[in-house]
C-alpha cells in the first residue's frame, strides 16, 4: 500500500508465529456461554492467509459474537484462538501493562469495518480516515491528511467526499469510507461486518468488486460476517457454516452447495438460496456482478431461506 518517508511510532514486539506460516487465524474448541445460554459450545476453523473467509449462521448462532473475539472485545469461556501468531488469551487489556502494549500493537495490524460505519459525525469523512493515523502513528498533520486522501481514492471516493460529512454519504459511499478508514493503518488483516447490508444491488457489486482488488493488490486476508448469498459466491474463498454452536460445515460454495447437513442446506433449499444459485449458472455473466440482477439488499436478513 501506500509507502510513507516519515519516522511513525516504533512498532511493539508481538510474540513469533506459533502455527503454519499460512495460517493468518487459528479458533480451537471456542466455548462461549452467557449466564446459561450457551453461544459457542465446540468452534474450531482456521484461516489462510490471503484468502476472503466468510461466516454465515442464523439469527443466534454466535457470528457477532465470534467476530468480536477474534477482535479483542470479548474473552471466550474456553478453547484457544490466535490471530496473526498471537494466543489472544495473553494480550487482553486487563492483563497488565505489558500486554496491554502488546495488544495495542496486535489491533494495529488489523482493520475493522463495522456494520454500520462507525465514523464519527461530528468529524469529516477524510478526519475520520485519518484518526487512526494521527492515533498511532508521528506523522505530520500533512501527510496524515494526504494518506487520508489516498486511502478515500483508493475505495474509488472522489476527492472532495473527503470534506463531507458522514451524515451527508449515501450508503455506498458511507461503506466505502468506512473501508478506507479500517485500511488506514496497511493492516494485514481486514473484519468485514455484514459490508453489503442496506445497499442497493449496484452499490453491493461495487464492495464486492473493491474487495477483490483489495485482496488482490495487497495481499489482504479478509473474514466476513453477511447474510447477502451473492457476496459469498462473488467473492469467499471459504465459507463456514454456524449453528448449533459449533461450525457445521466449512468450504467453498460450490463445496457447501453439495453438502447435505441440514444446518448448511437451509442456505441453499430455499427461494433466495435457489435464487442466488441460479444467478451463478447465467452464462457469461461474471460472478462479482451476478447479484444486480437480485432484489435490493435493503438489510440483512437473519432466516437465510
Amino acid at each position: 500500500m501506500t509507502a510513507t518517508t516519515e519516522t511513525t511510532a516504533s512498532p511493539i514486539a508481538t510474540p513469533a508465529p506459533a502455527q503454519a506460516p499460512d495460517v493468518v487465524i487459528s479458533v480451537s474448541h471456542v466455548a462461549t456461554q452467557f449466564g446459561s445460554h450457551m453461544v459457542h459450545s465446540d468452534v474450531s476453523f482456521d484461516v489462510r492467509r490471503a484468502e476472503i473467509f466468510a461466516l454465515i449462521g442464523g439469527s443466534g448462532s454466535g457470528k457477532s459474537t465470534l467476530l468480536r473475539e477474534l477482535i479483542l472485545l470479548h474473552q471466550p469461556n474456553a478453547g484457544d484462538i490466535k490471530v496473526l501468531g498471537v494466543d489472544l488469551k495473553t494480550v487482553g487489556v486487563d492483563q497488565g501493562a505489558q500486554h496491554s502494549e502488546v495488544s495495542l500493537a496486535l489491533r494495529q495490524r488489523w482493520g475493522v469495518m463495522f456494520q454500520h460505519g462507525g465514523l464519527f459525525g461530528a468529524l469529516t469523512v477524510q478526519e475520520n480516515v485519518g484518526l487512526p493515523l494521527r492515533e498511532f502513528t508521528q506523522l505530520s498533520a500533512e501527510l496524515v491528511n494526504e494518506l487520508a486522501a489516498a486511502k478515500l481514492a483508493m475505495t474509488g471516493l472522489a476527492p472532495e467526499v473527503g470534506a463531507q460529512y458522514p451524515s451527508e454519504l449515501s450508503g455506498g459511499m458511507l461503506k466505502r469510507a468506512s473501508l478506507a478508514r479500517a485500511l488506514a493503518l496497511d493492516p494485514e488483516l481486514l473484519f468485514l461486518d455484514e459490508p453489503t447490508a442496506g445497499l442497493d444491488p449496484v452499490s453491493a457489486a461495487g464492495v464486492d468488486e473493491l474487495v477483490l482488488k483489495l485482496r488482490d493488490l495487497f495481499g489482504l486476508t479478509v473474514v466476513m460476517i453477511t447474510h447477502d448469498l451473492d457476496l459469498l459466491w462473488a467473492v469467499a474463498d471459504r465459507v463456514a457454516v454456524l449453528a448449533d454452536g459449533k461450525v457445521q460445515g466449512i468450504g467453498s460454495m460450490r463445496e457447501l452447495a453439495d453438502m447435505q447437513v441440514p444446518a448448511v442446506r437451509q442456505f441453499f433449499d430455499g427461494p433466495r438460496g435457489r435464487a442466488a444459485l441460479e444467478r451463478q449458472k447465467a452464462p457469461g455473466a461474471p460472478a462479482a456482478t451476478l447479484h444486480t440482477q437480485a432484489a435490493p439488499r435493503s438489510a440483512p436478513q437473519e432466516n437465510p431461506s
